[in-house]
């Protein structure tokens, strides 16, 4: 199998996948009042969402 390049079909779908989800986060965040948190903040507070314990409880 040899280096395949990227077609332009699926650059534009990447694209429109990358615009859809940062349009629907804005609008997330403005129904909320408040921005969503990043990175390993975001990550904590998703994983408390689910059962109300942290990641790094879950893992011991």
């Amino acid at each position: 199998m040899g280096i395949r390049e990227t077609s332009t079909t699926g650059k534009d779908a990447a694209k429109g996948l990358r615009q859809a989800a940062a349009k629907d986060e804005k609008k997330t965040e403005a129904d909320m009042g408040r921005p969503l948190k990043k990175g390993e903040e975001r990550f904590e507070e998703r994983s408390k969402s689910s059962d109300g314990k942290s990641a790094s409880v879950k893992q011991r």
